[in-house]
């Protein structure tokens, strides 16, 4: 039988083991909400309580952090392929129908969360693992031979986006199984692996396009993966024995307003994410700010900025909380991309690199962990995880192809203040609908852990 502390939500096991950082749990209290305070449903029987630590739970962190390096990783470094693209050296389109490669390979990977997330739940982690990396290797194999933006859209766009799709799902659905006080820091390390993959394919990238052409220069980003896809392969394993097999679908999600609303604030922040992942490199290149051999390292600038803004923001949450964290965060990510239209120069455009980096480490690191704590199943953490990322996935999807519409909305010069007033305002709206949620879960009193 499971122990009582398993019955427990992490945030209150978190909050016993912080009592002295003056925030008081938003649960506690004689005026808790009866269903708010309700335990979560207990683990199947046999399951243990979270260890916490050790060597087992920690190579499932290592494991991640690959995962995230090849996925999130490779998908940050877009604004490579996107200015590569623009030159015209394999093939001519415009900057909108260029963005659609980068958009589907996104939104692909967070909609084929509605498949592995239920599979996952079913105890298919190693079936998600060899199919995942099998398309993204796949992918990566196939777009260093393609020559025609159809050929591209397939590779790239499709089978990366799907494979990448399989292996982050499981990732963040595992990892709170084997942490609850730590989780914030656990999933924060883990995707820190998509910053260190934004920084050296950016730079792999740039460094071998011109000294041995593109194809080979997607090959050897090819072999990186197959390489560092063994550890994963070789520790991730499922802690808890699967449930019995449940609906797909989890219906109740959407009749959870807390959930849905989030749910709307991450459609949000993604669109606002993707637009400075997609244009960070394009912008200085075409304003006259930088070459085009800077303007691929700006990419990796931005990234290296992000590792950062994947570790700390998690940490502090833990602490304080996920919604006290995203909120503001995500404002100032706003706020930094409005800045970008104050850029006038090479270092100017290195320091929004960083700033707007690191701030946009909380879109992938924060929110797998509120997902969780928005489930209070945990035997249906996969199929939420999935279903939530795939809900607002559709912002990967639509921001790229919008924000090239608005570019080209003028020709003589581009129209970067329409972009970059969309990416700032779709960051904004996400705060208010995350502070919509912390609101309805803790009220308005500001020292309240939430």
């Amino acid at each position: 039988m499971a122990s009582p502390r398993l019955m427990q939500d992490p945030e209150s096991l978190q909050q016993e083991n912080n009592g002295t950082t003056g925030f008081r749990d938003s649960h506690s209290g004689p005026d808790a909400d009866p269903e708010k305070s309700a335990p979560p449903t207990p683990a199947p029987a046999g399951a243990s309580s979270p260890p916490n630590g050790g060597l087992v739970a920690w190579l499932q962190v290592a494991a991640g952090f690959v995962l995230f390096f090849n996925t999130w990783g490779f998908l940050s470094s877009f604004g490579v392929f996107q200015s590569f693209y623009e030159s015209g050296r394999l093939f001519h389109e415009s900057s909108s129908n260029i963005s659609w490669i980068g958009s589907i390979q996104s939104f692909l990977l967070q909609l084929t969360g509605l498949i592995a997330g239920p599979l996952f739940d079913r105890g298919y982690l190693r079936l998600l693992l060899l199919s995942g990396m099998a398309l993204v290797l796949l992918g990566l194999f196939t777009l260093s031979a393609s020559t025609q933006f159809y050929q591209v859209l397939l590779s790239q766009g499709f089978a990366i986006g799907i494979g990448a799709g399989l292996l982050f799902t499981p990732t963040v659905s595992l990892l709170p199984t084997y942490f609850s006080t730590h989780i914030g820091l656990a999933v924060g390390i883990a995707s820190s692996g998509s910053s260190l993959g934004g920084v050296i394919y950016p730079i792999v990238l740039s460094k071998l396009i011109d000294q041995v052409g593109f194809p080979w220069a997607v090959r050897a980003v090819g072999f990186i993966a197959l390489g560092t896809f063994i550890l994963p392969l070789v520790v991730m394993r499922i802690r808890v024995e699967p449930p019995k097999p449940r609906s797909v679908i989890d219906w109740t999600v959407f009749t959870d307003g807390p959930f849905i609303i989030f749910t709307l604030g991450i459609f949000f922040i993604f669109m606002a994410n993707t637009v400075v992942i997609f244009y960070i490199s394009y912008y200085p290149l075409d304003r006259g700010f930088t070459d085009q051999t800077l303007a691929f390292y700006i990419v990796a600038i931005f990234n290296a900025g992000s590792v950062l803004g994947r570790i700390l923001p998690n940490a502090l949450s833990d602490r304080v909380g996920i919604f006290n964290t995203l909120v503001p965060l995500t404002v100032v990510l706003g706020v930094t991309e409005f800045a970008l239209l104050g850029v006038f120069n090479t270092g100017g455009m290195v320091v929004e690199a960083i700033a707007t980096g690191f701030f946009s480490g909380v879109v992938i690191a924060l929110p797998p962990v509120a997902f969780r704590m928005l489930t209070a199943n945990n035997s249906m953490i996969g199929t939420r995880i999935g279903m939530g990322f795939a809900i607002s996935g559709f912002g990967l999807l639509a921001a790229g192809p919008i924000a090239g519409a608005i570019l080209a909305a003028t020709t003589n010069p581009l129209d970067w203040t329409g972009v970059w007033v969309f990416g700032g305002a779709s960051a904004v709206i996400s705060a208010v609908c995350t502070g919509t949620v912390r609101i309805m879960r803790s009220g308005v009193s500001l020292n309240v852990k939430a």
